[in-house]
């Protein structure tokens, strides 16, 4: 099968020529024109908690959330960095 396949393609040089040619541009033709859906994050993995309680003071706040939640974070496996910002009246907390 494969011998026929090449004896065919010796015989009719034009007609693979014109084969490789169109199957050429039809690939230019849809890399140019295939959406692109999402560029891969590279980054770390993050996981980023907000925290809001009304009407409590930033002081309190750290003690009673930032704290034991950077504690139980920092004691997970595997965890580079965590990193507690609280500004008022969020808490942004970075697990990396």
């Amino acid at each position: 099968m494969l011998a026929k396949i090449i004896e065919l393609s010796a015989r009719n040089k034009f007609l693979v020529f014109l084969l490789v040619g169109f199957l050429t541009i039809w690939g230019i033709w849809a890399v140019y024109h295939t959406p692109l859906d999402a560029i891969p994050d590279l980054s770390d993995v993050q996981v980023i908690v907000f925290t809001d309680w009304p009407g409590r003071s930033p002081d309190l706040v750290e003690d009673q959330i930032t704290y034991p939640i950077v504690s139980s974070l920092l004691a997970a496996p595997k965890v580079r960095a965590v990193r507690a910002s609280p500004s008022s009246p969020f808490l942004c907390l970075r697990h990396l």
